[in-house]
């Protein structure tokens, strides 16, 4: 692939609810830019950009795929980004990297959860957005309705340039609101040149197309002074103004063009392609990125390089592939880089451009482009810089882990094999965390939600050769006393020769505490001093269980007061010995309870949706705390709620919001376990040993 001119480049993140045909629309693309040979299809695994084994096998988008293409002088860098939540970090990526979010919207459903997100996250990136409303050949179709509730939803930016010319609820041709031309589509998507339609052709289109062109030039008068005084005037705008217009509007995020097309038999792909090129900014006309420590960079291939790594590929073959965007400079193959995150040198081997799994070696990428690099040791967030200017850029904020699950090997001896695959996983995906739990000794795979924890199974199987199992995390129990008694602790044995002697009186009583606090008041020498230690760590190793379910104890004072010993038979294993037997019998006196952890957590939901999430946390026997606006529309809801309730609260959320809720959920402190509750809880625990 050639070099191009920075102007010549345009850099598009797809995004969108999903199954709303943001893969079909790439390979549409392809396909009509000469890029692919075939138009392949998402249900059956033909796609350029949906070549992963998990992506094939579910039919859905999973990773985010680069697909690199020339068309008509320009080079085009697609990145196809997943709808479904559970890989929300994918979108953020992609949309780091672009300089256009083409919002995919289908025109059977509507404006769904997903293009709100990718919309709230383009504009929090400050990237120019495009609607592309897709699937209008689906005879449930409705595109005025569609542009209606896109105007609603997101303001009056949103404008028309490509839409339908319907009769009897067909659609016979394209209108092109830029040129004032109408185009008809045969079997294979070429485009045809029409009559510009009439009130015969098309009930009330007359009307609508005023509409729509007033609609397009109040937009484009807003773009500058002198096209505003030209709209006051009552002239018309040239074919000219309105493109400079609309493409000034996208760049400066006050346009948000909406064009049509049908994936399936490429209408309007032609058009969408020629938009493509004369509307959406180019890599120098977006405003500068700052580095964090506010230095300007400009993308311009004459300064020094600054490379952002926006994705990384965890590739069991290829080893570790970096997805980089060149924001100044050039970057060149086998040449050495700083990497400013981490101080080190970065040794840059082969360089490639991709479409899809198909690589193309290049020898270098310059300002403004996409390229790919292998074996390096950079991570995602990081970047890589000139010697002579190394400045950080700022890192993407992703989604929290919200939903975990506990991992084992099936077979034995590949718990070294599960951690380096899931190091290697969490590279590649930053939503992925993955710990031991200090209590239950689990080993602990969060994510966002179900699904991204099976994808994350399955590729540890898939790429690196090792199975696991995924269960319900244990909940980290504890046991406490709620009184103060005096006990008994006497082991005595006689078994010929050096008989065993160790005789204790304890005294039990609750306390502040996240253990064991021991202390002695033996007067008279009743037990000699050099028999404490014994008795101390007896009592240390037997509050690693308690006597309701076996789990650690907490919050008990153990005071040893008196006792006795025999001159020859006592030992410290014989004292350490009557200690545990004064424990097990002090605890049953001591009216022993459970503990179980509480969680402070904090919800954002839509405003219509708080009372629903209220009553939930009731039933899940959560407090509830107070409630506040956090922004338009928006609640926060805290409350403090046992993690034995929690685990699939993240699951019960996103169905309930629809995807546009969120929350975070931290260890709180321990409660008294409810005596209802209290069989179910031994039960439990003791099926997990």
């Amino acid at each position: 692939m050639k070099q191009y001119d920075i102007n010549k480049v345009k850099n598009i993140t797809l995004a969108g609810h999903n199954g709303s045909g943001k893969t079909s629309l790439a390979e549409a693309l392809l396909y009509k830019a000469g890029a692919s040979d075939r138009l392949g299809k998402t249900a059956d695994g033909t796609t350029v950009c949906d070549y992963d084994s998990e992506e094939i096998k579910r039919a859905v988008s999973i990773n985010t795929a680069l697909a690199s293409f020339e068309y008509d002088d320009f080079k085009i860098n697609l990145l196809d980004t997943p709808g479904l939540f559970d890989f929300a970090a994918e979108m953020v990526e992609g949309i780091r990297a672009c300089d256009t979010v083409m919002i995919t919207v289908s025109a059977k459903s509507g404006v769904k959860v997903g293009a709100r997100k990718a919309y709230d996250e383009a504009v929090k990136q400050d990237k120019s957005k495009m609607f592309v409303v897709t699937k209008i050949d689906d005879k449930d179709a409705n595109f005025f309705n569609v542009l209606t509730e896109l105007k609603t939803v997101f303001g009056p930016t949103v404008c028309p340039v490509v839409v339908p010319v319907l009769h009897n609820g067909s659609i016979v041709s394209y209108v092109n609101l830029i040129e004032m031309k109408a185009y008809k589509y045969d079997a294979k998507g070429n485009a045809v040149e029409t009559e510009m339609p009439t009130a015969e052709i098309s009930e009330k289109f007359e009307y609508r197309i005023d509409g729509l062109i007033a609609a397009i030039s109040e937009a484009v008068a807003e773009t500058s002074d002198e096209l505003m005084e030209k709209f006051f005037e009552g002239e018309e705008f040239t074919k000219k103004e309105l493109i400079d217009g609309i493409h000034d509007g996208m760049n400066r995020g006050i346009i948000t063009p909406v064009v049509c097309t049908s994936a399936a038999d490429l209408a309007g792909i032609d058009m969408l392609l020629k938009e493509i090129e004369l509307l959406l900014p180019a890599p120098n006309e977006v405003a500068p990125a700052a580095a964090s420590d506010s230095t300007e960079i400009k993308c311009c291939a004459d300064s020094p390089l600054a490379a952002y790594v926006f994705k990384t590929i965890a590739d069991p073959f290829v080893g570790k592939m970096s997805m980089i965007r060149v924001m100044s400079g050039r970057l060149s193959a086998n040449s050495e880089v700083m990497n400013a995150a981490s101080g080190s040198t970065e040794k840059i081997g082969k360089l490639y451009t991709l479409c899809g799994k198909k690589q193309t070696e290049v020898s270098c990428a310059e300002a403004g482009d996409i390229v790919v690099a292998s074996k390096i040791n950079a991570n995602t967030g990081d970047t890589l810089c000139d010697s002579s200017r190394i400045i950080a850029l700022p890192a993407m904020e992703f989604p929290k882990p919200c939903y975990s699950m506990a991992v084992k090997a099936k077979s034995q001896g590949d718990e070294a094999k599960i951690s380096s695959g899931i190091q290697r996983l969490i590279e590649e995906d930053p939503t992925l965390s993955y710990a031991q739990d200090e209590n239950t000794k689990e080993q602990i795979l969060s994510g966002l939600g179900e699904q991204h924890l099976e994808v994350a199974a399955a590729k540890l199987k898939n790429k690196f050769g090792v199975e696991v199992e995924l269960t319900v995390p244990k909940i980290a129990y504890k046991e406490t006393i709620r009184k103060k008694v005096k006990v008994e602790g006497k082991h005595k044995k006689q078994s010929g020769g050096h008989g065993q002697y160790g005789h204790v009186w304890i005294e039990f009583e609750p306390c502040v505490s996240d253990g064991l606090v021991f202390e002695e008041k033996v007067f008279g020498g009743a037990v000699p001093k050099n028999y404490f230690p014994a008795v101390q760590k007896g009592l240390e190793e037997s509050v690693k269980k308690g006597v309701l379910a076996g789990c650690p104890v907490v919050g008990l004072k153990a005071i040893l007061v008196d006792g006795s010993y025999h001159p020859v038979d006592s030992s410290e294993m014989a004292f350490k010995t009557a200690a545990s037997i004064a424990y097990k019998e002090g605890l049953r006196q001591a009216d022993p309870i459970m503990l179980e952890p509480i969680g402070e957590l904090k919800v954002t939901a839509p405003d219509d949706k708080t009372g629903d999430i209220m009553g939930e946390l009731n039933k899940r026997r959560g407090r509830v705390l107070g409630m506040e606006p956090v922004s338009h529309g928006t609640t926060l809801i805290q409350a403090e709620v046992p993690m034995r309730e929690m685990h699939d609260f993240a699951m019960y959320l996103r169905q309930t919001t629809r995807g546009l809720g969120s929350f975070d959920f931290n260890f709180l402190r321990y409660e008294q376990l409810p005596a209802n509750l209290l069989s179910d809880v031994i039960m439990a625990v003791n099926s997990d040993k």
